[in-house]
């Protein structure tokens, strides 16, 4: 229970600081396992979101009280704990969809002083894009429309050729409800930047309104294969995602900072091989499930797993953006996509015919 020191010394400040210097490296060090980390559980995180100890564990993907969470405990046979589980994640569907949607986005908070941030109610930041990722990767209001509308405003207001920035309109007054954010020029840092650690989320997004024209145009815009042409606009190294670009409010727009100060490879291999392409493991199998833009033919991937490994072979000869028309396994009709686990083969082969 880490969160017991922090939680016990809420009130004071001093000892708050030492806390939280003494817990930061140990969060980093972990960090930087995370290759190495399949599945760890942490208590008290959630606890920590008004003292900055999670800042350097920022590529751990979060999946308490979520639906993963409930496929695990319904595998465990923990059907009380899915049960509880299922109940709460319901109830925050309905109350995001019922207190954070703002007519054709999602909100991003309400301040200390119950204000909205992130409306169209408000001066300036207006809409964010972190709720638009998030809320549509956890398929929020996906039925309803809510999802799509969210991912046509990223489009409309938050696009640029150069990345996706982070809010609009930047603050051009500092306001301290918000602190830091607003503190910076319109254009630079959290203040309507371009930070691609974030601009994954929505290709991710992207893939689950089944947009793959859409996915693989966010994708490219700031990885560095694709901008090598823009070298003198861009003026970091050309093998190396940055933590912000300049948006487009700034002087010096399309200009990156802080070269490898990210978490966005992370992010991007995640992307590009479990969303775009769409081979993403499950507790039972393998999922092929691929979402790209449409002008691809297909393509041809290697997956080992879990012992085996799986040669896959996807063809779109309809030029579709996502769906399945028909898939094979070892040359026999399979229903579905999920390829179940066969411990007694060493290779599979996998065709999956978009349509």
């Amino acid at each position: 229970e880490y969160d017991k020191p922090m939680l016990q010394a809420i009130g004071n400040e001093e000892l708050q600081k030492q806390f939280r210097n003494t817990l930061k490296p140990f969060y980093g060090a972990l960090k930087t396992m995370d290759g190495y980390i399949k599945f760890a559980f942490l208590t008290g995180v959630t606890k920590f979101g008004k003292v900055s100890v999670f800042s350097d564990l920022n590529n751990l993907d979060d999946i308490s009280m979520r639906k993963d969470y409930v496929e695990i405990c319904r595998h465990r046979g923990l059907d009380d704990e899915a049960a509880l589980a299922e109940k709460a994640i319901a109830d925050m569907e309905k109350t995001v969809l019922d207190a954070g949607w703002d007519g054709e986005w999602f909100l991003r908070a309400y301040d200390h002083y119950k204000n909205k941030i992130g409306s169209k109610e408000c001066e300036d930041g207006k809409i964010y894009i972190e709720p638009q990722g998030f809320c549509v990767m956890a398929e929020i209001g996906l039925k309803e429309g809510n999802c799509l509308k969210a991912m046509e405003s990223v489009e409309k207001y938050l696009d640029t050729k150069y990345g996706i920035v982070l809010l609009q309109p930047p603050y051009h007054r500092y306001h301290v409800e918000l602190g830091e954010i607003s503190s910076y020029p319109p254009g630079y840092k959290e203040n309507a930047g371009i930070f691609c650690h974030n601009n994954p989320w929505i290709s991710i997004a992207e893939t689950v309104v089944g947009r793959g024209n859409r996915a693989w145009q966010v994708y490219t815009r700031t990885c560095p294969a694709y901008i090598e042409d823009i070298s003198e606009i861009h003026r970091t190294e050309p093998y190396v995602y940055s933590q912000m670009i300049a948006g487009k409010d700034a002087p010096n727009f399309g200009e990156a900072k802080n070269s490898w100060l990210t978490g966005t490879a992370a992010w991007t291999f995640l992307n590009a091989s479990q969303y775009i392409l769409g081979i993403r493991p499950d507790y039972d199998g393998l999922i092929v499930d691929p979402c790209i833009p449409s002008f691809m033919d297909g393509f041809t991937a290697k997956r080992d797993f879990r012992g085996t490994t799986y040669h896959i072979e996807v063809e779109n000869p309809d030029h579709v953006e996502k769906g399945i028309a028909s898939v094979t396994v070892d040359g026999n009709a399979f229903e579905g996509n999920l390829i179940p686990v066969d411990a007694g083969k060493k290779e599979v082969h996998v065709k999956v015919i978009m349509g």
